[in-house]
């Protein structure tokens, strides 16, 4: 592996640690989804926060970390659905095999989180409430599109 390439794989693992994300290329079908389904409650948990804060205080430092921690694991997820980490794999996943039979369009809700949790980054640092409801709400949107399709509980 060339000198570039370790470095930015060592630079996203950081970025996704210091968020608190899982990052892994795990041994295991098992351990891939446990990391991916991790990744997507430390989400929920983000969206969470910056829910609360839009209906109370609109603490401008909660939402901006919130809005990281978003950030960093919609990076995190890329490459955690390899091929075999689906409902085949005998570990209860709720990915459905449209992932891998469809993966365009998987990849692209994927570049599609990123680019709208990026703008949701870049507004909550300006502690603008209605720009940053209005930003939450398109993260959502994106979030939903992607489940409905990619999702099995949705």
């Amino acid at each position: 592996m060339n000198k570039p390439r370790i470095r930015t794989i060592a630079a996203a693992i950081a970025l996704v640690a210091a968020a608190g994300g899982t990052f892994a290329i795990a041994a295991s079908p098992a351990d891939t989804i446990a990391a991916r389904q991790a990744n997507f409650k430390k989400m929920g948990g983000a969206m969470k926060v910056i829910k609360d804060e839009l209906a109370g205080s609109a603490d401008k430092a909660k939402m901006a970390g919130a809005a990281k921690t978003i950030a960093a694991m919609a990076r995190a997820q890329v490459p955690l659905f390899p091929k075999g980490t689906g409902p085949g794999a005998g570990v209860k996943t709720d990915a459905l095999p449209a992932i891998w039979t469809d993966r365009a369009t998987f990849d692209g809700h994927a570049k599609k989180l990123i680019a709208e949790a990026d703008k949701l980054v870049k507004v909550s640092g300006t502690g603008n409430a209605a720009a940053i409801g209005a930003q939450f709400k398109a993260v959502g949107g994106t979030c939903g599109a992607c489940h409905k399709q990619f999702r099995a509980d949705d």
